[in-house]
Formats: structure tokens, C-alpha cells, sequence
């Protein structure tokens, strides 16, 4: 279940940004905010590579776009283009989908600094549900100011 709803998720977000190009996924919802389609899909390759490869896994890789002094840099995405945001993004879910898949159980943990605790694989995967729900929410907005489309 958890992981069809994260899995659903994924795709949503995928769905709000299909047909646009990348001018249109740079679009920013209203000054002086840098949120826009195409940070929400750099966002979340953030996330993904924090919680299940950092987190999860223990692996020391970097930030894909952030540094650890400044994680909000994927929201400034300059002339970013929509084909880098999304296969950068997409090799971040592949990756969280391996380590879910080779977990022995959901109660395996990590350690994640930001809460100086142990967190374990279910724990991850229901905070990934809320964080891609809450920016669906956003990308919805997002979208309706592009082109007017709306709806799941």
C-alpha cells in the first residue's frame, strides 16, 4: 500500500508537467517565489536521494543540486531544462525503488541528522507520500497558471 501510494504520487507529479516546455516548467508561481514546476521535479530528486540514499542506505553521495549549506539551490534553477530536472529525478526514484525492493522488511532504519534519529524504511516512505501530496497540491497550482489544465 505504501508503495502504491508513493508510486501514485510519483506519477502525479509526472503528469502535471507533461506537454510543457521548459520555459513553461521554469514559469514561477509569483515573485519573489522560485517555485515552479521545474524546482518541485529538482525538489524531489532532492528528496528522494536524502531520505532513501543518504538516509536509508547510508550512502555518502552528495546533493544533486544543493550543497549542504544551501539545499533549497534546487529551487533556483536558472536555465535548467525540463529533460535534465526529469531524468536527474527519475535515477532518484530508480534508486529508492531498489533500496525499498532489497529491504528485508519495512522496519529496517537509517540515520537522518536533520532528526538526530534513527528512521526506519516505513517511516521514509510515508513521509515521501506527504511531501509529494503537498507539492501535488502545489503543482496543481503551478500548472493552472501555465495553461489552465487542472485536475488529478
Amino acid at each position: 500500500m505504501l508503495r502504491d501510494y508513493l508510486d501514485y504520487h510519483r506519477a502525479t507529479l509526472a503528469m502535471k508537467c507533461e506537454g510543457l516546455t521548459d520555459e513553461q516548467m521554469r514559469r514561477r508561481s509569483m515573485p519573489p517565489s522560485t517555485l515552479s514546476l521545474l524546482a518541485l521535479v529538482r525538489h524531489m530528486a532532492e528528496v528522494e536521494r536524502a531520505w532513501f540514499r543518504r538516509t536509508l542506505a547510508g550512502e555518502d553521495v552528495g546533493w544533486v543540486w544543493s550543497d549542504e549549506r544551501d539545499y533549497q539551490e534546487a529551487f533556483r534553477v536558472g536555465d535548467a531544462t525540463r529533460a535534465e530536472a526529469f531524468d536527474a529525478w527519475q535515477a532518484e526514484v530508480e534508486h529508492s525503488r531498489r533500496i525499498e525492493r532489497d529491504a528485508p522488511s519495512l522496519e529496517v532504519t537509517g540515520y537522518n541528522p536533520k532528526w538526530e534519529s534513527d528512521v526506519s524504511l516505513r517511516r521514509v516512505m510515508l513521509h515521501l507520500v506527504h511531501e509529494y501530496a503537498r507539492h501535488n497540491g502545489h503543482a496543481d497550482l503551478l500548472r493552472e497558471g501555465v495553461d489552465g489544465v487542472t485536475g488529478a
